[in-house]
């Protein structure tokens, strides 16, 4: 007999970009239609090149390739202290900031810390399906609101204090959203605080995509409140605002309570983020502002080109919400399943997308586009091929 497997961890889906991509895998595309790979969001440039210089040079030094302290160099989270003062307007001690190997690690030792099995986690839908698979997998039990596609998908307070029991520990938002882009604004972040602090929860803000926002001023001014290590867990990502992906370089700003459990999980996980890693994050927060924020209009101009597309008159796909990286679109097929549209197109259409279904239930009649991979000049090619499937039914 074979050894058992964790059933917590079997009952878990396989990851979704990977099946996803499997489609596409070994085919190869003509050059009159190529394949527009919208489905995994990666910055479609890559790093600036006095980073990847940067990089060459730390590389040869002896202490690159020894471990950093645990919560991270202590140079990398004063830069980013510094960094997130400055966008939300408010003090930040470098003793509040942790490194992790990236987002996804920043979610899954934060969740660790706060919830333990049987425990529930508020996370509305669509969600970001990384994070629901990992409370699976440590028997934490996702409850997700309501879903209200004319918001974009942005949940409301009213909509989570129902759902609010004694095994609730923390309601976790993503803004701007994946899979929808939608921003939550900063009266309605301050409202879910609110929340938070009456119900003694942990408020988990997942902000990866903050530097893509177009809106004046700070997102929100959940950190000028002097109480808000008792309630507020920030996440954050260098990958899409440094095209650093495969670097795995994020954080966590939160309480010292939290600090203190987040390193014990970190020392058992990875001991520290990769150092190497951490030296080009010090290098981008240092030097690399001009670069985001040219990047940052880069994304604009894809958001704004993206919208003129979708104004077609013959076009039956609706744009629900398209902000950052991100676009969320209900397609026309109503008696279709999310998947069976998704892999027609890229069977049919040399387009690659992500089914609603892997956002939550309910979401069978949309689709996620990752429309930042594409340069400007390809997104109405993108919009055409959503046209001619409309006209040949998606058969196949």
């Amino acid at each position: 007999m074979s050894y058992p497997l964790n059933p917590h961890v079997r009952a878990v889906v396989a990851p979704p970009i990977a099946a996803v991509q499997a489609w596409v895998r070994g085919r190869v595309f003509p050059a009159a239609r190529p394949l527009l790979d919208v489905a995994q969001a990666v910055p479609s440039y890559p790093p600036a090149e006095s980073l990847v210089a940067h990089v060459a040079q730390v590389a040869r030094r002896p202490e690159t390739s020894v471990y950093s302290a645990i919560l991270g160099l202590p140079a990398l989270r004063e830069a980013l202290a510094a960094h997130l003062g400055e966008d939300y307007a408010a003090p930040i001690a470098a003793s509040r900031v942790v490194i992790t190997a990236g987002c996804n690690q920043a979610f899954c030792v934060a969740m660790a810390a706060l919830a333990a099995p049987g425990d529930e986690v508020i996370m509305p839908i669509p969600y970001y399906f990384n994070h629901p698979m990992w409370l699976a997998m440590q028997g934490v039990r996702p409850v997700h609101p309501p879903f209200d596609p004319e918001t974009g998908g942005l949940c409301r307070p009213e909509s989570v204090v129902p759902l609010i029991t004694e095994r609730t520990r923390a309601i976790a938002l993503i803004s701007p959203n994946n899979p929808t882009g939608a921003i939550y604004p900063p009266e309605l972040l301050a409202e879910f605080a609110q929340v938070a602090r009456e119900h003694r929860l942990a408020l988990v803000l997942d902000e990866t995509y903050k530097d893509f926002r177009t809106a004046p001023g700070p997102a929100h001014d959940l950190f000028q409140d002097p109480d808000w290590p008792e309630y507020l867990v920030q996440l954050y990502s260098f990958s899409k605002a440094y095209s650093l992906t495969g670097y795995r370089v994020g954080s966590i700003v939160c309480g010292p309570r939290l600090v203190a459990e987040v390193e014990k999980l970190l020392d058992c996980l990875s001991i520290c983020a990769p150092r190497i890693s951490q030296e080009a994050a010090c290098f981008a927060l240092a030097d690399l502002a001009g670069w985001r924020e040219a990047k940052a209009d880069l994304m604009a101009a894809r958001v704004a080109a993206l919208k003129r597309a979708f104004l077609r008159n013959d076009l039956r796909y609706r744009l629900l919400s398209a902000v950052a990286y991100f676009a969320y679109v209900e397609h026309p097929f109503a008696e279709r399943p999310s998947a069976e549209v998704a892999r027609r197109l890229a069977d049919d259409f040399n387009v690659l997308c992500v089914p609603g279904a892997t956002f939550g239930p309910g979401q069978e009649a949309y689709l996620r586009f990752a429309f930042a991979n594409l340069d400007t000049e390809r997104i109405p090619l993108l919009v055409q091929r959503l046209v001619d499937s409309q006209e040949s039914g998606l058969a196949g």
